[in-house]
């Protein structure tokens, strides 16, 4: 067993099935998730069908290739920060770093063909790319004390959601909630600081070239280190190509570069990847409908990020996104052996509650997540997204230091 969000415990994939009752349960489960995977291809068909629903099926797929790959490799940046943290394994950073990488230049490309000058006043169409300033600093850092009070980051408990994870719907519940005092609080934020915040564009300066050579060359030394530390390699074992796909974790690094793949294709095709505006949107809609809410929210609507506007349509882009990554989640996990629902205890209740609402109000005045802001903005090249992970890290960093002195978190 190895550790899990906020102390749950995961399993190891099934290395072999017996003839006994888990030799039996397995075409079950297997058949369980093709109906999902058929469910969400005839999902997707439907829509493409449909006056202007291109870019909602193509969401949906996105979204469901994205819950795979955080599923089947694990990548959640809290936790691979965490390892690094307490047992020394810099594998997952590495992940994160691959993702980072292989999106700069994916990204480069796309933004190159979109506008080849890119030294005017203009900013490419949809990328995340915010106001730099003390409140992104101040929400990277309650982003990251909430990975570590509620065991991971937001994308992490969507698909976490999937495997039955007894904290995430409380985590995810408690996000809903960090938003609307996010909400509440942005005036004061705005007319204090972020109304007169920079948005800074590294291609605007420096050009794409410059841009592209800048980010890599930081990625690579955060690597560095870390790949002095890797431990050495196991030796190979033989697995049938099922095993190793749906069965067996795939190696960090795979699913980072996965990540970077699908962020670029995404944005070319969709928009830049991001779980929050959904979440953010329906949020916003029900605090307004409660009267929780300013009369006027100070030039938010402004910003680049995950957008938050009061959704009016049933169906949106970002929703069938994060529908489609908790299914294809779910249905990895019934294949892989790791669907294991449980119920919650108090303190998973509590920690999933706090610690959501810190992501909730992180990700609101950050204007994204670590999947929006820090993913999709340094791919873009937005220095945005660098103040916000790294205060990400750090407050999760610090959080989880304390938390281990006193006892409340391991």
């Amino acid at each position: 067993m190895s550790a899990g969000p906020a102390g749950e415990a995961l399993p190891l994939p099934p290395q072999s099935v017996s003839a006994s009752g888990a030799g039996r349960a397995l075409p079950v489960r297997e058949a369980v998730a093709a109906l999902i995977a058929a469910g969400l291809a005839a999902a997707s068909w439907r829509l493409s069908g449909e006056p202007g629903g291109t870019r909602l099926a193509l969401s949906l797929v996105f979204g469901a290739l994205f819950g795979l790959v955080l599923q089947r490799s694990r990548f959640c940046f809290y936790c691979q920060w965490r390892d690094y943290l307490v047992v020394g394994d810099p594998r997952g950073m590495l992940g994160i770093l691959a993702a980072l990488a292989a999106g700069a230049a994916g990204y480069a490309v796309v933004l190159g063909a979109w506008m080849p000058d890119p030294s005017g006043t203009r900013l490419p169409p949809d990328a995340h790319i915010g106001p730099v300033g003390p409140v992104l600093a101040l929400a990277g850092l309650a982003f990251g004390a909430g990975m570590a009070v509620s065991g991971s980051c937001i994308s992490a408990h969507l698909y976490r959601l999937g495997e039955g994870s007894p904290t995430a719907p409380f985590a995810l519940l408690g996000t809903g909630l960090g938003f609307a005092l996010g909400f509440a609080s942005w005036n004061p934020l705005y007319l204090a600081s972020l109304s007169e915040a920079p948005v800074l564009w590294l291609p605007r300066h420096l050009g794409y070239g410059f841009s592209l050579a800048l980010t890599l060359a930081l990625l690579a030394a955060l690597a560095w280190p870390l790949l002095r530390r890797l431990p050495e390699p196991e030796a190979p074992t033989r697995r049938d190509p099922f095993h190793a796909v749906f069965v067996a974790r795939w190696p960090v690094w795979l699913g980072g570069l996965a990540v970077g793949a699908l962020g670029t294709l995404a944005y070319l095709r969709v928009g830049p990847l991001g779980v929050t505006a959904e979440i953010g949107g329906r949020s916003r809609q029900a605090a307004g409908a409660l009267g929780l809410l300013p009369d006027r929210l100070e030039g938010l609507d402004t910003f680049r990020g995950c957008a938050t506007a009061v959704r009016d349509a049933l169906l949106t882009p970002n929703g069938l996104f994060i529908g489609g990554l908790v299914l294809a989640a779910l249905a990895a996990a019934l294949v892989a052996g790791q669907f294991r629902p449980a119920l919650p205890t108090r303190g998973q209740v509590v920690r999933g509650l706090s610690g959501g609402m810190l992501l909730g109000w992180g990700a609101m005045t950050g204007l994204g997540c670590s999947v929006g802001t820090l993913l999709s903005g340094i791919m873009a090249g937005a220095v945005s997204g660098w103040v916000f992970g790294l205060a990400m890290f750090a407050g999760a960093a610090g959080t989880l230091w304390l938390g281990r002195r006193l006892g409340w978190l391991a």
